[in-house]
């Protein structure tokens, strides 16, 4: 089931701006908690198995899924992206189409459902035309909402700042803004998974080293 995206106008009270067995089994465990959050941010590089991984993660937590959607299909190769994507998730799954707000997205998904947000990268390019700080006062916003949330929350994002660097302006700015929302996404997440090669290595916080 799919739902259509919504106005560009921004919300009321919005300021405008594959795992091992115990990986899957922590996500089915926290069903128990009534109160803990539990927010998982699933980062590499194209076609690393990001997706598959974030797929395979919802489907042992055992509740309802809602699919949140950031791409939109401007081209055939992105269609074809989309469409395998979508071969790889359970029919019975909702999709919900969202390229920008997905903060108005979010307060619309149950809030025990397990919720994937998919993907960052393509989330902040269509925000592109707006300022930095805009983008990062909705990634605060998003991440309140994430906070409160009894579901599971698996959100995908991309590593992009691991090559050279790119030879035109947009391209760093891109790269360095999605870097820093990957920061604010996995400071708040209980886990923070690097996917590469079809394979998952935790990462470890900071803080915790």
């Amino acid at each position: 089931m799919t739902k259509p995206h919504f106005s560009s106008k921004p919300p009321a009270g919005v300021r405008e701006r594959s795992p091992s067995n115990s990986l899957r089994a922590s996500s089915a465990q926290h069903q128990g908690s009534e109160t803990a959050s539990n927010i998982q941010l699933i980062t590499g590089g194209a076609r690393s198995g990001k997706s598959s991984a974030a797929v395979r993660l919802a489907a042992a937590t055992g509740v309802p899924v809602t699919m949140l959607a950031t791409a939109t299909a401007g081209d055939a190769e992105m269609e074809a992206r989309i469409a395998r994507h979508q071969a790889e998730r359970d029919k019975e799954w909702t999709t919900v189409e969202e390229p920008v707000q997905i903060d108005r997205a979010l307060s619309t998904i149950d809030n025990e459902h397990t919720v994937i947000i998919d993907c960052l990268a393509l989330w902040v390019t269509n925000q592109l035309s707006t300022s930095d700080d805009n983008i990062l006062l909705r990634v605060d916003d998003t991440i309140r909402l994430l906070r409160s949330r009894q579901g599971v929350s698996l959100i995908v994002t991309n590593e992009v700042g691991s090559g050279i660097v790119p030879v035109n302006e947009i391209a760093r700015r891109f790269r360095d803004l999605l870097g820093l929302v990957n920061q604010r996404f996995s400071s708040v997440a209980d886990r923070t998974l690097l996917c590469v090669a079809g394979g998952v290595v935790p990462v470890v916080k900071l803080e915790d080293l």
